[in-house]
């Protein structure tokens, strides 16, 4: 009976770890993302780096100068 106990602990290990493997190759299930919307998130999150520059550096009116002066 205690020889069942060690291969069972033997198992576990590679066995968790295929299971694992397989979980994470089969994704999150979401499906992909247009191109037009990773395109539109972009301009949206530069736009949003643009702002906050203009605000760290004091200079509201164009943060493309903000960002030349470094």
């Amino acid at each position: 009976m205690s020889e069942l106990f060690y291969l069972l602990a033997l198992l576990a290990c590679p066995v968790g770890m295929g299971a694992m493997m397989w979980m994470m190759s089969r994704g999150h299930g979401s499906a992909p993302q247009p191109a037009e919307d990773k395109q539109a998130e972009l301009a949206g999150l530069r736009a949003e780096i643009d702002q906050l520059r203009a605000e760290r550096s004091g200079d509201g009116g164009n943060p493309r100068l903000a960002e030349s002066s470094r």
